[in-house]
């Protein structure tokens, strides 16, 4: 019997980290599939899943006057500095305007263009079914649960791949 991969009590029901393999491995699938559909997007503007990611952050949170850099990398997850180099990949392509933040010189606010307007406009005859198909099978209560579940995992994600990458290297098993 293999050892168990998990010790907390809450993701072992019976003593087992069935479940849990289980569930990791359809995470791991679900987690494939939207990436897959992320790619089908982004392929359908010519740009890359990342930069797909980031112009719709920016479309989502810009308002009237724009977003900082800071505020999308939040929103996504990600450092600023990768943030930075994405925004930069598209203002050369005119799906994104930076200008300088009056109130604080140092920073800039993204907008989206007219361009990328019109593409992200165009897109959703595709997004909106692919997207109700990725949750066809919830409820809406079930989705609200999902959507707060993966508000707070992601943190826990966070806290996980700092234990891994601090861990040291195991030597390479002879081969």
């Amino acid at each position: 019997m293999p050892r168990l991969t998990v010790t907390k009590p809450e993701l072992m029901p019976g003593g087992s980290d069935a479940l849990f393999r289980k569930c990791i491995l359809d995470f791991l699938a679900f987690s494939a599939r939207v990436s897959q559909c992320r790619a089908g997007f982004s392929e359908r503007l010519g740009i890359s899943g990342v930069a797909y990611t980031t112009l719709i952050s920016i479309a989502y949170l810009q308002g009237k006057s724009g977003v900082g850099v800071s505020r999308i990398a939040e929103h996504l997850h990600l450092s600023g500095a990768f943030v930075t180099i994405e925004v930069s990949k598209l203002v050369e392509t005119d799906l994104v305007k930076k200008r300088i933040n009056r109130n604080d010189r140092r920073r800039v606010l993204l907008t989206v263009t007219p361009k990328g307007r019109r593409l992200l406009d165009d897109l959703v005859s595709v997004q909106a079914p692919v997207n109700d198909a990725l949750f066809d099978c919830l409820s809406a209560v079930e989705f609200q649960q999902l959507s707060s579940m993966m508000e707070r995992l992601v943190p826990c994600g966070d806290q996980a791949a700092m234990r891994i990458g601090s861990l040291p290297r195991r030597a390479s098993l002879p081969s």
